[in-house]
């Protein structure tokens, strides 16, 4: 069986060059992730150029992510040599924009002194380092804090304030325009940073219209978490941000969210990231520690689309062994999933409600799971122009193959990203019967299937809209 869970890599310095790239890419990439907080636009746009030039190289199907930087706030420059904040100490936040000291730290963020209280608490970086604030202390215009976790900090770092009082907007106006500019170069996701609310997404769909990229919102905040209903359905896929979401939330909550999240966009067909320090130590290291192993291990049986790497694969030290490493942990992890029992539970749940937008292709990939299971079929193949289809099919978890097929070649990268599925590119078929006996024929010369097999086939009319609903199921023996 080959690997059923995503892998999104994020390409940085360390990975960047045609030799160490196409050497990602063969060791299992799936989704290369573009960090937008970092670099020009142009850099980015060259980079797409570049992923699209080694896919075709190494012949693999590779989805392409813009991931867009979000509202940023951020402390002033500490010294060079950096700046140590011990636990227990006084320090004092300034709203403003000069350097800054261990024991007064600036803030570009105007109306600080009026959206955090006492109480709040206040994240410095990665999360590392952590104040609590004491008293907003408005003669000296400042506010007061304890550090509660310290370390050393240099640069400039994010400060990571209470989100419902944050008054920065996401997506911001800088959010539009790179959205907009790697939309029209045919990037084939787009991740949201700091999504509070269905209409965040909204946003972005109209801002890059007519393009098609699919939209990716980052569940980080608590309002995410309150409308991660209305979020998954009006977003394409969903990442399970854990480094911003262990700074709003307690970190030992951090787990059961993760599983909350995973679980309602499985059950919607709404294909789902979890990211956020996997396999950090490999930055450096050659092996990950057992921890690692385990986090990865357990985003699998809760049955995540994908698993993220960022610095790792960005300017970390090994970026192809981190890959490699990263496959065989996903590959083992899968051995000992219990997929069947996985799909019982959702076939259950799909007769009591309406799973996904449309009821038909809910209720035919329901039937499809019944009848691949009842038959031990050695294949399912979904024809899909939109990708829905496969999407739908994708949540009930099938052990045996699944093979997502499309004459559209965006809708066959954008498949890349969802669990189980192997893209295949097919050629525009006039009638339905030739849809079912090219895409069969389609799979033998792929050597996805052999004579003999039994193939399960979804398809729909060709001669209809694409967002029309599947309403075929065949089942095909292979002479």
């Amino acid at each position: 069986m080959t690997r059923r869970t995503k892998i999104v890599a994020t390409i940085g310095p360390a990975s960047a060059s045609d030799e160490v790239l196409d050497e990602v890419l063969a060791a299992g990439v799936d989704v290369v992730r573009l960090n937008l907080s970092h670099g020009p636009i142009e850099e980015h746009l060259a980079r797409l150029a570049t992923v699209r030039a080694a896919a075709a190289r190494t012949g693999r199907v590779i989805g392409v992510l813009a991931d867009l930087p979000g509202p940023k706030v951020r402390a002033g420059r500490f010294p060079e040599a950096g700046a140590v904040l011990l636990e227990g100490h006084e320090v004092a936040l300034v709203p403003g924009d000069g350097d800054s000291t261990a024991q007064r730290i600036t803030v570009d963020y105007p109306t600080l002194l009026d959206d955090v209280g006492a109480g709040d608490r206040v994240v410095l970086g990665d999360g590392a380092l952590s104040l609590r604030v004491d008293r907003v202390d408005r003669p000296n215009d400042c506010v007061s804090c304890t550090v509660e976790s310290g370390g050393r900090t240099t640069g400039r770092p994010g400060v990571h304030l209470p989100s419902e009082r944050f008054r920065l907007s996401a997506p911001t106006a800088e959010d539009l325009v790179l959205a907009k500019a790697m939309a029209d170069a045919g990037v084939d996701f787009i991740g949201l940073s700091f999504v509070r609310s269905a209409a965040d997404v909204h946003q972005v769909r109209a801002a890059i219209a007519p393009s098609r990229a699919h939209l990716v919102a980052k569940i980080e905040t608590t309002g995410a978490i309150n409308d991660l209903a209305a979020i998954a359905a009006a977003a394409d896929a969903v990442m399970v941000a854990r480094g911003d979401l262990g700074i709003e939330w307690p970190l030992e909550d951090v787990p059961h969210l993760q599983k909350h999240i995973i679980r309602h966009c499985v059950a919607v067909g709404v294909p789902v990231i979890t990211a956020t320090q996997m396999l950090e130590s490999m930055i450096h290291a050659p092996a990950p520690t057992r921890a690692e192993v385990s986090d990865v291990a357990n985003a699998v049986f809760d049955g995540t689309d994908a698993v993220m790497l960022s610095g790792e694969t960005a300017i970390g030290d090994h970026p192809a062994v981190v890959v490699r490493t990263m496959a065989r942990i996903a590959e083992r992890a899968e051995q000992e999933g219990d997929y069947r029992q996985w799909a019982k539970k959702l076939g259950r749940e799909q007769t009591r409600s309406d799973s996904i937008a449309d009821p038909v292709t809910d209720a035919i990939t329901h039937a499809a799971w019944q009848a691949a299971n009842e038959l031990e079929v050695d294949a399912i193949i979904c024809s899909t122009r939109s990708g829905r289809t496969a999407r739908a099919m994708a949540r009930f978890r099938p052990v045996t193959t699944l093979l997502g097929m499309s004459p559209d070649p965006h809708t066959v990268r954008t498949l890349s990203l969802v669990w189980g599925v192997l893209p295949v590119q097919v050629e525009t078929y006039d009638t339905t019967d030739n849809v079912v006996w090219h895409t069969v024929e389609k799979a033998v010369q792929h050597r996805l299937v052999a004579p003999g097999h039994h193939v399960l086939v979804l398809a729909g009319a060709p001669d209809r809209p694409s967002d029309a609903a599947t309403d075929v199921l065949r089942i095909v023996k292979i002479s």
